[in-house]
């Protein structure tokens, strides 16, 4: 299992645990974090921008071109932001951090 822990904008610590291969996208959101991911992991949208903790930024596999694209159009995007669908989860990453922006919204109901 791969820890995680999201923070919130209100300031919780949220733990959670996902399996190797997962996408952080769908741990969030199994995890009440209010990550939309509208395109399901297609890469076509922000609405699963998180920012993660530098600490933890260089050890994730550098973003692509086309990931860069979609982080213009994230709000409150900042050098360590990422879409959570482009992050899977291995045991190096284990004790990964990373906060939920502020603007984020998730207009589907779970």
């Amino acid at each position: 299992m791969v820890r995680v822990t999201f923070l919130t904008a209100d300031g919780q610590r949220v733990a959670a645990e996902g399996e190797a291969g997962q996408r952080l996208l769908e741990l969030g959101q199994n995890a009440g974090m209010p990550l939309e991911g509208t395109c399901e992991g297609q890469m076509a949208c922000s609405t699963c921008h998180v920012v993660v903790a530098p600490d933890w930024f260089d050890r994730l596999i550098q973003a692509s071109e086309d990931e860069e694209d979609m982080l213009d159009l994230a709000v409150g995007v900042t050098r360590t932001s990422r879409l959570a669908c482009q992050i899977v989860l291995d045991p190096a990453l284990d004790g990964l951090e990373v906060r939920v922006p502020a603007e984020a919204r998730d207009m589907q109901p779970r």
